[in-house]
């Protein structure tokens, strides 16, 4: 669809930690990352995150779930207005459901409606064509961080943790030709990261966070629910792996404890989960660079840091944007798309081969 010159594209992403929409503008040729443009951001009101919250879980056709859609097009709609010389967009959509075994995946929100409204193409539907083809769906970030490994110059392996509702990480190595390559790529969903935390405070505190882990950082660890947690068939699984927002095994585990165990505790899970997960790398990473909401919690990343040999950063440190780096992720991913380049690859998702994946609804 496209040639291969450079093209400005908008990502949006609205993630599982359901705060709001981050928009970012990126120029690329789907390949090579040639410059960052302005950035956005859209939160959900208290009222927009009850309708989302509510809808968790639900599949096309549920109850409720035509609203969510209404509401994610509209909040996405209004991020795009404020965008100029845009000439593709990449629109990710809410997730409701993540069920890559059973009955698929789930983002609620019509990329057709939203290229309609903008008045130029749109790429959506990310995930399905993966789950299709055998692959979990997700992570789908790696082959952007691939390319931010090629871009700042990296050497040797690398690895990307985003700290969003769901952790999730990938290992690179920049060495490779391309992404798909062999070897160039291992990435898995780590576990549950803000999710649980942000659902304590918003059900306990009334509160949409605990703020840069403040409360945490003076509660006591549970060490028996961090171990009954890293019991978890999840843990044992070969990688490529993904998860759905909510994690049973963290299903009234700490109920019995006060605010502040309770949070350190689930952080402790968290950063448990990540450092499980470094064990599947095929070699160690030069550093770790964090990206997400969970990068401004001092407490978290604290724990994270305790845990492991590398150095622990925000990606900041290397000159990036760490609020904006999932948002950018799907606007280098629409480009590769419309150019019929692979999105996903066995090393990623689990599935078969390198795959393209995505819709694209012009106006």
């Amino acid at each position: 669809m496209l040639e291969s010159q450079p093209v400005t594209v908008l990502g949006m992403m609205s993630g599982t930690s359901l705060d709001g929409v981050d928009a970012a503008l990126l120029r690329t040729d789907g390949e090579r990352i040639a410059g960052f443009g302005p950035t956005a951001y859209r939160a959900y009101t208290d009222s927009e995150r009850a309708v989302l919250r509510a809808a968790l879980g639900r599949w096309p056709g549920d109850d409720g779930v035509e609203d969510v859609a209404e509401l994610v097009e509209t909040a996405h709609a209004e991020i795009m207005a404020r965008f100029d010389g845009v000439e593709l967009a990449g629109f990710h959509g809410q997730t409701l459901a993540h069920d890559p075994r059973g009955r698929g995946t789930h983002q609620a929100g019509s990329g057709a409606v939203l290229a309609l409204v903008a008045g130029y193409p749109v790429v959506w539907d990310f995930r399905s064509s993966d789950i299709q083809l055998g692959g979990q769906g997700a992570p789908l970030a790696p082959f952007y961080h691939f390319a931010l490994a090629r871009h700042i110059g990296a050497k040797a392996p690398v690895a990307f943790l985003n700290l969003g509702g769901v952790g999730n990480v990938t290992w690179v190595d920049p060495s490779r030709a391309k992404p798909e390559d062999e070897g160039a790529l291992l990435a898995f969903d780590t576990g549950p990261a803000n999710a649980p935390l942000d659902d304590l405070c918003q059900s306990r505190l009334g509160l949409a966070r605990d703020e840069g882990g403040a409360l945490a950082a003076t509660g006591q660890v549970d060490a028996d629910v961090v171990r009954a947690f890293l019991e978890d068939g999840y843990f044992f699984r070969m990688p490529p792996k993904s998860l759905d927002r909510h994690f049973p095994a963290l299903d009234g585990a700490v109920a019995h404890l006060s605010d502040a165990d309770a949070l350190a505790t689930l952080s402790e899970c968290a950063a448990a989960a990540v450092a499980e997960g470094f064990a599947h790398f095929p070699a160690e990473p030069a550093q770790l660079l964090v990206c997400g909401g969970g990068r401004h919690n001092a407490d978290l990343m604290r724990r994270i840091a305790r845990r492991l040999a590398c150095p622990v950063v925000p990606v900041e440190s290397v000159g990036l944007d760490g609020d904006m780096l999932e948002a950018q992720a799907f606007a280098y991913l629409a480009v590769r798309v419309a150019r019929g380049l692979p999105t996903s690859c066995p090393g990623t998702t689990g599935v078969a081969a390198a795959v393209g994946g995505g819709q694209v609804s012009t106006p």
